[in-house]
């Protein structure tokens, strides 16, 4: 059984944040969103919505479609 997308997704951005050399509250004040909600989402417990994802992906500098790479 594969993993859970929430999870794969949490670990991409949790990567993408780490080699960017972002901490959680950088990342949520560049996405406009909460350092809870960044922990929550790198945990996989949340499931964020698509504008959430494009948020994140301009605050990461990488393709919407790199930051869900792997996750499928």
């Amino acid at each position: 059984m594969s993993k859970d997308p929430k999870k794969k997704l949490g670990e991409r951005i949790r990567s993408l944040r780490k080699e960017a050399g972002l901490s959680q509250e950088e990342l949520a004040d560049a996405a406009g969103l909460h350092r809870t909600y960044i922990g929550a989402i790198e945990r996989g417990e949340r499931n964020i919505s698509l504008i959430n994802i494009v948020q994140l992906a301009r605050a990461l500098r990488v393709k919407t479609a790199d930051l869900l790479e792997g996750v499928s």
